[in-house]
């Protein structure tokens, strides 16, 4: 009698053995992936450090929802059938040819069908947006990776090149390189921006979410971080061009390089958090 009236209070009550069976099967199943996107979030000079916190954040937001979802009674929908038949198939895919990026969205996929399976429709409408989330930690592949280095570095290299020659310090780039008349500056990969791009990306989406912004206000904040990240490398690149033609190669090198990375990225995030302040402003 009273694993009846337990039920009848909690509709989730029968779901959860299926529930807790999916999540085992999924587990087993995403492993390769899982260990994939790990070993890429701990690499030395990772682009996807920040890749921990994601999954963090998404359950955090979902405990958040928890007493809205528990009032929500289940109601299957046949809408998960197709996007756990797309999921599987691009598994399949994923498994054989071991292309762990396209895993990582089955996986995604994989759970939205799992909401639509045993929650329906209105579950899903609750929680998409912290699964979504979830497809900010899976890493771009390394080829990727490598050409929007190349082209942003690139561009950072030229705006830097501009504005030297704007202030009186002749130079050119020759590839990577910033040809200075005392100097030779190297345009590491680290300045391409790519890195700062993708932090203030997914702290776009966090703010855009849990801010009080309006809806153009929420594009702003996840769209900003692309200028930002590329006027903070140009800085940075510009302030050690100074330095390398002023008081020499050696000079820009080591814990000088080092700190401007810092120094860079901490002006960025000021901004950012200065554009989100305005714009919850406007909205208020």
């Amino acid at each position: 009698m009273t694993q009846t009236s337990a039920a009848q209070r909690s509709p989730w009550f029968s779901l959860l053995l299926p529930g807790l069976l999916s999540l085992g099967v999924m587990a087993w199943l995403y492993t390769p992936t899982f260990e994939w996107m790990v070993d890429r979030w701990s690499v030395r000079d990772s682009y996807y450090g920040h890749g921990f916190l994601i999954p963090l954040v998404s359950l955090f937001w979902i405990w958040q929802k928890r007493k809205d979802l528990a009032a929500v009674p289940p109601e299957s929908s046949a809408w998960g059938f197709p996007v756990l038949a797309a999921a599987a198939a691009i598994q399949i895919f994923a498994a054989i040819f071991r292309v762990y990026f396209l895993s990582g969205f089955s996986f995604i996929l994989m759970l939205y069908a799992a909401a639509l399976l045993i929650g329906g429709l209105r579950i899903l409408k609750m929680i998409w947006f912290p699964v979504f989330f979830l497809s900010l930690m899976i890493p771009l592949p390394l080829l990727v990776i490598s050409e929007i280095t190349l082209k942003m570095k690139f561009l950072v290299s030229e705006m830097a090149v501009y504005c030297l020659n704007a202030t009186g310090i002749q130079s050119e780039r020759q590839g990577s390189y910033i040809v200075m008349p005392n100097a030779l500056l190297l345009v590491g990969d680290p300045c391409s921006g790519l890195r700062s791009f993708l932090s203030f990306l997914c702290l776009g989406f966090v703010f855009a979410y849990g801010g009080r912004t309006a809806w153009w206000g929420k594009m702003i904040l996840i769209v900003a971080g692309l200028p930002l990240a590329i006027l903070s490398n140009l800085l940075r690149v510009y302030g050690l061009g100074l330095v390398a033609e002023i008081y020499g190669q050696e000079a820009a090198g080591g814990k000088v390089h080092d700190a401007s990375g810092i120094i860079v990225f901490v002006i960025a995030f000021v901004i950012f958090m200065l554009i989100r302040q305005k714009l919850e402003a406007v909205r208020e």
